[in-house]
């Protein structure tokens, strides 16, 4: 069967059609607070689950980590970070504590911008001269920039409804709600 011009364009016009019907509803759906707050979940979930892993291994030296002491060392020579035994300290308790402050959503705008400027620090201080992806020894920035960029959507959006902050907010206005008005000064 032989097409003509015009059936062509009908059908690319259908399809054209058909296509930005689904992109409308994807641009609903994206404005949904049940898909943001979903979003925002993953986003903590993933951010708190690699910067326990980190924390865990300067603080605790878990996961094969190297400890207080170890990235002590790699702070003042490589980072050139002094004192370097202060920034690792900081460094894990930034990282360990910040990310489950994070996953659980308590605190969560400043806990992420903790996160956010560790690896601000990290690319200034080590992995930027490596360049984004790095085959020389140690790595480039690209994995900082993916996470600093995840603790910047926290810190610009907040934990979301799914947070531990959510359900304080929830129960602190309540409570403001319940109180009673106070009486009007009487009239002159």
């Amino acid at each position: 069967m032989l097409r003509t011009r015009r059936g062509r364009d009908e059908n690319g016009k259908a399809a054209l059609s058909v296509l930005m019907g689904q992109w409308r509803r994807l641009l609903e759906l994206r404005s949904q607070p049940a898909v943001r707050d979903g979003g925002l979940a993953a986003a903590r979930i993933a951010l708190a689950w690699l910067f326990i892993y980190h924390g865990a291994g300067t603080l605790f030296g878990a996961f094969h980590g190297a400890g207080i002491h170890g990235m002590a060392a790699f702070f003042a020579t490589v980072a050139h970070l002094h004192p370097g035994t202060f920034f690792a300290v900081l460094n894990g308790i930034t990282e360990f504590f910040g990310a489950i402050a994070v996953g659980i959503g308590l605190l969560s705008r400043l806990a992420a911008a903790g996160l956010f400027f560790d690896m601000v620090i990290a690319m200034v201080t080590v992995t930027f001269r490596n360049g984004i992806v790095s085959e020389a020894a140690g790595s480039g920035y690209e994995l900082n920039v993916a996470l600093a960029g995840l603790a910047l959507v926290v810190v610009l959006l907040g934990a979301g409804r799914l947070s531990v902050d959510a359900w304080i907010g929830g129960i602190l206005t309540k409570r403001a709600s319940r109180r009673p008005e106070p009486l009007a000064p009487p009239a002159p």
